[in-house]
C-alpha cells in the first residue's frame, strides 16, 4: 500500500532552516529570496563566503586568497586566431616569493612566486572581460597558493578556477586560441564567483 509522505497540515518546513534544520531564529532573507537563521548565514559567509548554498546566487562581496602581486596590461598589434581585425590585449601578473598567511594551506611557510601572461582580443567583449578580470584580481580571486596542478609543486602560486589564454595558438588544449565559447566561459567563471 502507499503511503502520502508529502507535507501534512501543521508541518512548518517553510519555517526551517534548511543549514541547522531547526526553526529560523532571526530570519534573514538573501537577496535569491532564500533565507537562513542569522547565526547559520554568518558561519556560512564565514567558511563559504556571501554564496547561497541553495542556489550558489554570490550575495555580497567574495574575496579570495590570491597573495599581493601586480597585473599590467598592454597592447599588441597583432590578431589572435578566430579575432583577424583586432589587436591583442596582453594582461601579465607578478607575485613574488612570500610567506603564506592564516587563509592559504601552510601559515607561516614560505611560498614561491610565478609570472604569468595572458591574452585576450582587443575588441568590446574582450575589453569587457578584461574589466571582469582586473575587478577579480582586486578581490584576490585569480590566483592562490597551493599545489600546481602542472608542475606537482607545493607552496606555489597557482591558477584559482578562472581560465586564461596563455597561449596565442595551438587552441583549447593548449591553453590558445583559436577558442570561440572562451570568452562566454570566463564570464560564466567569473559570475560564479560574484564578479559581472
Amino acid at each position: 500500500m502507499l503511503q502520502w509522505r508529502g507535507a501534512t497540515a501543521g508541518d512548518n518546513k517553510d519555517e526551517e532552516c534548511p543549514i541547522c534544520k531547526d526553526t529560523f531564529k532571526n530570519k534573514k532573507q538573501l537577496k535569491c529570496k532564500h533565507e537562513l537563521c542569522e547565526e547559520c548565514l554568518e558561519q556560512l559567509k564565514k567558511h563559504m563566503g556571501p554564496v547561497c548554498p541553495i542556489c550558489k546566487d554570490v550575495f555580497g562581496v567574495i574575496e579570495g586568497t590570491q597573495p599581493d602581486g601586480k597585473m599590467s596590461v598592454q597592447k599588441s598589434y597583432l590578431s589572435l586566431p578566430g579575432f583577424e581585425g583586432y589587436g591583442t590585449i596582453v594582461i601579465s601578473y607578478y607575485f613574488p616569493d612570500g610567506k603564506q598567511t592564516e587563509r592559504h594551506p601552510n601559515p607561516g611557510q614560505r611560498y614561491h612566486g610565478t609570472s604569468r601572461t595572458a591574452y585576450l582580443p582587443d575588441n568590446k567583449e574582450g575589453k569587457e572581460v578584461l574589466h571582469l578580470l582586473q575587478k577579480a584580481f582586486n578581490q584576490k580571486l585569480i590566483f592562490t597558493v597551493g599545489t600546481s596542478t602542472t608542475t606537482g609543486i607545493k607552496n606555489q602560486v597557482t591558477w584559482n578556477d578562472i581560465h586564461h589564454k596563455t597561449l596565442t595558438s595551438g587552441g583549447p588544449q593548449s591553453f590558445g586560441y583559436p577558442d570561440p565559447d572562451y570568452l562566454s566561459r570566463v564570464r560564466d567563471e567569473l559570475k560564479a564567483k560574484g564578479i559581472e
